[in-house]
């Protein structure tokens, strides 16, 4: 039985966009922003491969700037305000060997990608929640933009890297103005990809899902909590974030991985 929880109404009457917000961690938050009363607008390529009918969504390539331009004209006409943004698509599909394997096209689909979408629909958000005195804005990011993978995500990490520290940038200008910016950085999710993944990896290697899913922890360096997240654990954090339980709460890099980064 699916258990759910009462989370008070407490964004009741909020306006909240999720990119990326049709699988994986994109859809677990956008359904915990749904269960604590916000309505909900998810954004993505293609269309959620089960249908919500209480979630709107966007057809739209955010990584092309006339896509997040699409997005922004919807969204305020239809709502005429935006209360909570949260950047979480995020991708990397170049390929491995390092910086030699890796082309311009490479580099540049990464960046509009992971770091120039989530610039552009700040930008288009940003006036009209400084016009309002109020907005939270949630940065999804991810531990190799202090942990990079050099052999198939250098692109991905330092785009990565450089969303914590625009993150960083964007607080301390709009926060005196009433908007929170936050960055959350997930290490591993175990997702519908991550698995099909994994079954490659076993496939190719002769060997079993859990020795396949051990190898990729071991390259990561271990996880002291002994597995990947789950989607809803990162989304939990989220609709922590973005309510008023966290309103102090700005400026900051929350890193969810289990452990896996060695250092403080």
């Amino acid at each position: 039985m699916e258990q759910t929880f009462n989370f008070n109404n407490e964004l009741s009457g909020k306006i909240a966009l999720v990119t990326g917000g049709t699988k994986g961690a994109g859809k677990a938050i956008a359904e915990r922003l749904l269960q604590a009363g916000a309505t909900v607008i998810i954004s993505a390529r293609n269309a959620p491969e089960k249908e919500n009918s209480r979630l709107h969504f966007i057809p739209s390539d955010l990584s092309k700037a006339e896509g997040t331009q699409k997005v922004i004209r919807e969204v305020l006409s239809v709502y005429g305000k935006l209360d909570i943004l949260v950047n979480n698509l995020g991708s990397s599909t170049t390929p491995a060997g390092g910086f030699t394997a890796l082309s311009d096209e490479d580099w540049e689909s990464t960046l509009q990608a992971n770091l120039l979408a989530p610039v552009r629909l700040d930008r288009g958000f940003l006036p009209q929640m400084i016009s309002q005195k109020s907005g939270v804005i949630i940065h999804i990011a991810s531990i190799q933009g202090r942990l990079p993978l050099y052999d198939s995500t250098l692109p991905y990490a330092a785009a990565k890297a450089g969303l914590i520290n625009y993150s960083k940038s964007l607080s301390n200008e709009v926060t005196p103005k009433g908007i929170r910016v936050l960055t959350v950085s997930p290490g591993w999710i175990n997702t519908t990809a991550s698995e099909a993944w994994l079954g490659e990896i076993a496939r190719n290697a002769n060997s079993t899902i859990e020795e396949a899913q051990q190898g990729v922890m071991d390259a990561l360096g271990g996880i002291p909590y002994g597995r990947p997240a789950q989607p809803e654990e990162v989304a939990e954090l989220v609709g922590f974030l973005v309510s008023p339980r966290a309103n102090y709460l700005t400026g900051t890099e929350f890193i969810i991985d289990g452990g896996t980064v060695p250092t403080i």
